[in-house]
Order: structure tokens, then sequence, then C-alpha cells
């Protein structure tokens, strides 16, 4: 667990994993090659001496309004999946949870980003056979562009994903829908950034004079802050994506907001700086 102020609120990052990955599997511009030209600033905490990137699976609960709102869900356990390091996990994410202060039935607010397989996994959880919601006393908010457009989706690991992790909330009647510029409360709103789905949404908080933004999956990791065009492999709308994620950064930089990686290793949490054509993150 790691813990943050963005004036006079709290932010709980909790961890699901972390783990290497091979770039490329993220962006094809991610070579290990290409890595290890950022080693001066990426080793060893956002990548390894093989170029090898660090990325964060994790949760973030801000604490506003009286609300504990918990941001992204991860990969979730005992789901089938394709991709084998997420098949049929076994974590200790709702112990850690607890152990943290957020027993699952006090979260009162579910935001996910968007509707990605690593967003949304414990947004539902299996008890006695049948997928129910992990948080049972929260509203989950989610974008309808998301569902419209995921929901119809022909791929067979796509529906297994809306069907064990997104249908079980919406069932329960537990889903209000909402896109970017969503407030709620006086401190905490979503905000549209589209490009890598349909219907992305950061989540930026206010407080104090202090601002602090939840990127969501606009970046993956802070090589992108150096290469803004570096898109990832599975962005829905990749010229978008680059044209969000520029404008986004250059925002980050001239406001000196605190800014949290939702993929981003130890510290997770910095700022973006200007360097040159592109920007730094500095944790």
């Amino acid at each position: 667990m790691s813990e943050w102020r963005v004036g006079d609120l709290k932010v709980v990052k909790v961890l699901e994993h972390e783990d290497l990955w091979q770039g490329r599997i993220i962006a094809p511009m991610m070579t290990a090659e290409n890595v290890l030209k950022e080693a001066d600033w990426l080793v060893p905490r956002f990548a390894n001496e093989q170029g090898r990137l660090r990325l964060s699976f994790h949760s973030l609960i801000v604490e506003s309004g009286g609300l504990r709102i918990l941001i992204d869900t991860c990969v979730g356990d005992d789901k089938q999946r394709n991709f084998p390091r997420w098949n049929l996990r076994h974590s200790s994410y709702l112990s850690d949870l607890e152990k943290a202060g957020y027993p699952r039935e006090s979260i009162d607010r579910v935001v996910c980003t968007h509707l990605h397989i690593d967003h949304v996994g414990w947004n539902a959880m299996l008890q006695n056979g049948s997928w129910v919601p992990t948080f049972p006393n929260a509203r989950y908010l989610l974008s309808r562009r998301e569902w419209d457009h995921w929901s119809q989706s022909q791929d067979e690991e796509i529906q297994r994903i809306m069907d064990d992790s997104v249908r079980p909330v919406i069932d329960a009647g537990l889903v209000d829908w909402i896109e970017g510029g969503h407030a709620l409360t006086k401190e905490v709103a979503t905000e549209f950034t589209p490009g890598h789905s349909p219907g992305h949404m950061a989540v930026r908080i206010k407080s104090g004079g202090h601002e602090g933004v939840v990127t969501g999956d606009l970046i993956h990791h802070p090589i992108q802050c150096g290469h803004p065009e570096w898109n990832s492999a599975v962005d829905f709308d990749p010229d978008q994506a680059c044209a969000t994620r520029r404008g986004f950064l250059a925002r980050c930089a001239d406001e000196s907001t605190t800014f949290f990686g939702t993929h981003f290793a130890s510290p997770t949490a910095g700022r973006i700086v200007k360097r040159g054509d592109a920007f730094r993150f500095e944790g």
C-alpha cells in the first residue's frame, strides 16, 4: 500500500500485482533496444537491465465528500482468460484492501476508466459458482459508450469479460451510466480522454488549490511521456490516442499536477515535466 495527499484528500494505492513485460507486447516501438536508450531514467524503477518494462496493476482509492471512491478494479481472480498470466488468478487483493482500511463492503463508488480486461476484473467475484458484485454497497460508474461498443463485440474473449466482470453489476442494478465530465463530488470528476478505447475516461482530483489526475490507459508506461507518439498496440483510435496523450501531458506539465499512472510501477505518483519536444515523469 502507498498513500499520498492531494490537498485535503487522501489517495491510496492497493496493488494487485506488478511484473515485467516485453515492451513490444504493449506497443510495437517499445523494443528492449529502444527502452534501454532511456535507461538513465527508466532503470531500475520502470524497466530492468534487459529492457523489460515494469507494469503495475492496482486500484487507487480516493476519499472525498464522505465517499470512498475506488478507481479501476484490475484483473480479478478465478477468471478464465486467454492470456496465461491472467488466467484463473488467485491473489491477496481483497485482504490487502481490508488491511489498508477498505473492506469491500465499505466502498461507495467504483469508477472504471474503461472496460478492458485489466480494469474491470474485481467488479465481480466468484461466490458459490456465480459471479456477484465484489462491492455490494457501491454504485459502479461506467461509460455507456464503452458498454455499447464492447457488448456488441463478436470476440469470444471480450464477451467472457463482459459476462463475468460487467454484466453481473448491471444485472444487480448497481450501474450508473456516465461519461467524461461527470462530477462524483465537488473534488472528484471524470474527464473524457478518448483514443485508447471509445469512452475512455481519466479521473481528476482537486482540493485546496492542488490537483491530481488518474490516467487510466491514456498512458501505459512512463516511457510514453518521452514518446507520446508510441501508441498502444490495442488503441481503438491510434491517431486520437496520440493527440489526447500529447495534450494531456502538456496540461499536466503546465499545471504541476500530481500524476497517478494507472500502470506505473512504484513510485506510481509524480510530476510531468517538459523535456524538449516531449516530457518526462519524475516520481
